[in-house]
């Protein structure tokens, strides 16, 4: 199982990618950087919560694991 811990890391680690990413993207799309910049930051908001609730259910469910 999967601490809440690493849990948190693991999405705290994927968001900044994801930030740095879509702000790039959003300033290529949009050509401001503060346009760019919010859509980004409204994308890494949703997605961290999502990415921290799908990963905490998934620490959950017991299928498809082999105990070793």
């Amino acid at each position: 199982m999967e601490t809440r811990t690493r849990s948190v890391v693991k999405a705290v680690l994927w968001t900044l990618l994801g930030l740095v990413v879509m702000s790039i993207v959003g300033f290529i799309a949009t050509g401001s950087a503060l346009t760019g910049g919010a859509m980004a930051l409204a994308n890494a908001t949703l997605g961290f919560l999502s990415y921290l609730i799908y990963e905490r259910v998934w620490a959950n469910i017991s299928w498809g694991r082999v105990d070793v």
